[in-house]
């Protein structure tokens, strides 16, 4: 299947100011783009793209004073199955673990895995270890979590959510990473694109998702605690501790975000073969 997807974000401000991007496609994901994905500037300005040290690629810019409109619109081809499941994956004991991965065991900004570790081992040590146990850490967070925009704020941490038993998407992966790290088990932060593709559509303005991959079974696997199932049509963005390290932008200076979209759509099987016949 073919994917569209894209956003616009619309930016005022007051003065020349320094912006850092996480926007593009992940690389991991670069060889299924059919058409370039490609930042789009208006007013164009001079950018710099580099990847980061989790291997995200971003974007450096100064956003002139006024409107700024960053967007970009790319099709992409997917496998259009749900994601898999691996329910014979092991846990991988501590002393295996890769040296890469050791770093997601580790408390971070949002993710306070010291704090809710006794939490962690009474809910869930008792389970046995491998992907039925992570998938019983996001089941619980996603069923003793409420979810409602109202309840987003850009300081809430695990903890917090812990506490307040509500949160949007970030929140949900926080409190399923850091409940993970407690039980040693690797877990990272995603920002994808996530459509309505294979499920009832949501009557909500789209967003981009966060969801987590925890490593087992010697590999990093997607799991989302937000939306509890298996899911088609993901599309990693980008990939770190927790949210403080995949930010869609970051701005060192004054900003006002006027308008934000994304979209993530099947593109129907007659312009599929019209683009398929394109890329021929």
């Amino acid at each position: 299947m073919l994917i569209r997807l894209g956003y616009e974000m619309v930016f005022q401000c007051p003065q020349p100011t320094p912006m850092i991007l996480t926007l593009n496609v992940h690389a991991c994901r670069s060889g299924d783009l059919l058409t370039p994905d490609h930042l789009q500037l208006e007013p164009m300005v001079p950018l710099r793209q580099y990847f980061d040290g989790f291997g995200n690629l971003c974007t450096r810019l100064i956003a002139p004073a006024g409107r700024f409109r960053i967007y970009s619109d790319t099709t992409l081809r997917d496998c259009g199955l749900p994601e898999a499941e691996f329910f014979n994956a092991r846990e991988v004991p501590v002393d295996e673990l890769p040296e890469n991965t050791l770093v997601f065991l580790l408390p971070s900004r949002y993710c306070e895995s010291d704090l809710l570790s006794q939490t962690a081992w009474q809910l869930f040590g008792h389970l046995t270890p491998g992907w039925s146990r992570i998938q019983a850490v996001c089941d619980w967070v996603h069923q003793h979590l409420t979810f409602g925009y109202q309840y987003a704020r850009p300081t809430k941490t695990a903890f917090e959510a812990y506490n307040e038993r509500q949160g949007v998407c970030r929140d949900y992966a926080h409190l399923a990473i850091a409940m993970l790290r407690a039980l040693n088990i690797p877990a990272r932060y995603c920002t994808t694109y996530l459509g309505d593709i294979g499920v009832p559509k949501v009557d909500a303005p789209m967003d981009f998702a966060g969801c987590l991959e925890a490593y087992v079974g010697d590999a990093w696997h997607f799991f989302d605690p937000r939306n509890g199932a298996r899911r088609i049509g993901r599309v990693l963005i980008a990939r770190g501790r927790d949210a403080a390290d995949v930010a869609i932008s970051t701005s060192y200076g004054p900003t006002l975000l006027e308008s934000f979209k994304v979209w993530t759509d099947e593109v129907p099987e007659l312009q599929q073969s019209s683009q398929q016949l394109a890329a021929a």
